[in-house]
């Protein structure tokens, strides 16, 4: 079993998740008053099949809700992850998602 965390790094704008110490990929952001766009997503091929970038979208997710700021999912994985979990439907600034 790995040990895996999601830390959020400000100075580098992303959420960042770790396996076992080693950087398994991040989801890259932009910070505005009360609000946050998340711009890319990368799981290193490594780890890809482990269920890492949901793992990280979730974490990233529950942050922005912690701290009160409304999500702009312009990443294409953010806002999959969000249109197939509704539970973070609340979270969605107003036509930021994009059907396709």
């Amino acid at each position: 079993m790995s040990d895996i965390r999601v830390q959020d790094n400000p100075e580098r704008h992303r959420f960042e998740i770790y396996v076992d110490g080693v950087l398994g990929g991040y989801s890259a952001y932009e910070l505005t008053p009360g609000q946050i766009l998340f711009t890319h997503t990368h799981i290193d091929p490594t780890f890809e099949g482990r269920g890492l970038g949901s793992r990280l979208a979730a974490a990233a997710l529950d942050t922005a809700r912690q701290r009160g700021l409304t999500v702009v999912p312009r990443c294409p994985f953010i806002a999959s992850y969000i249109q197939s979990h509704p539970e973070y439907r609340d979270l969605v600034a107003p036509g930021s998602i994009r059907r396709a």
